[in-house]
């Protein structure tokens, strides 16, 4: 057990946001509000809400777990490596995969794989031994991500994350005619509707930037690639279905026509990054997948 506590600066920031960026990217914000919620946080000595609204000078202390070995079981599912060292490595997501064990889900995913691939080298960020996940993709997007081996290259990519300095880029296939391309800048919040989705809402909601431009028009769709400034749930599938053009495929945010595609049209084929260790520039790019482009065919 590890204690970390601190003295707020400035008034009006929530609590699960303060003791996330106080632990210098050792636990996100889901795992800091977990903490409180588990009453392992006090302000001024008193236990808190998620939601509580610091005040300049409040005294804050956290207790921390030791981190817990996993009981995700290894399980040896070919990986398509693009790039691996000592620190990270880069691996191309098929479409359908879970990246990580769910509800639902606990076997056949990316990181029961990579613990498989890895034998235990994998990172201990958010109070788990070897998860190694810095950021997901969806179950039915394909595509580029980057898993952290070292604690030390989890931190280095989590600070790049939250400063949005990562580049990413996406290619999709989206229903209806989009001429020209453009910028959508909406906020993204939990749907109140239905809690699994995700909406445009100015409340409770966090800033989210997607820039677009058109690849190929088709009679009743649209080829695009999209580049993200922030890296919000759902966020593609969101921005596009609040403008009118669903991702082709998609069952939650669309229509989820064609079937045959078997969700969402939606592939991350851009990656770049500073490695956390050497400081090196690295760019990756993946080929559009076999779905994909038997789709643009299609469509020709």
């Amino acid at each position: 057990m590890s204690r970390l506590e601190f003295t707020a600066g400035t008034a009006g920031e929530r609590i699960d946001k303060a003791v996330a960026d106080a632990s210098d990217g050792d636990m996100t914000r889901s795992f800091a509000a977990k903490l409180i919620e588990d009453g392992a946080c006090t302000v001024n000595g008193a236990a808190v809400q998620k939601n509580y609204r610091l005040r300049a000078g409040d005294s804050v202390s956290v207790e921390i777990p030791e981190p817990k070995e996993t009981d995700i079981l290894p399980e040896n599912i070919p990986l398509d490596i693009v790039y691996e060292d000592n620190d990270l490595l880069v691996v191309n997501k098929p479409k359908g995969m879970v990246v990580h064990p769910a509800h639902g889900h606990y076997s056949g995913t990316l990181v029961n794989a990579l613990m498989y691939h890895c034998g235990g080298s994998l990172s201990g960020i958010n109070g788990e031994l070897r998860p190694g996940i810095v950021h997901r993709i969806d179950m039915n997007t394909s595509g580029l991500l980057i898993v952290a081996k070292s604690d030390a290259a989890h931190k280095g990519l989590a600070e790049q994350i939250k400063a949005h300095s990562f580049s990413r880029e996406y290619e999709a296939v989206v229903c209806g005619s989009i001429k020209e391309g453009g910028t959508v800048n909406a906020p993204i919040g939990r749907s109140k509707a239905d809690r699994k989705k995700m909406c445009v809402t100015a409340e409770n909601s966090r800033e989210a930037v997607t820039h677009y431009s058109v690849i190929a028009n088709y009679a009743n769709h649209t080829h695009l690639r999209l580049k993200l400034e922030t890296g919000r749930t759902h966020q593609i599938r969101v921005h596009m279905a609040y403008i009118g053009h669903p991702v082709a495929g998609d069952d939650v945010y669309g229509n989820g026509k064609p079937a045959s595609l078997g969700g969402q049209c939606l592939h991350a084929k851009h990656i770049g990054f500073v490695h956390p260790i050497t400081g090196e520039w690295l760019e990756f790019e993946s080929e559009l997948p076999e779905y994909f482009t038997k789709f643009l065919k299609s469509l020709r």
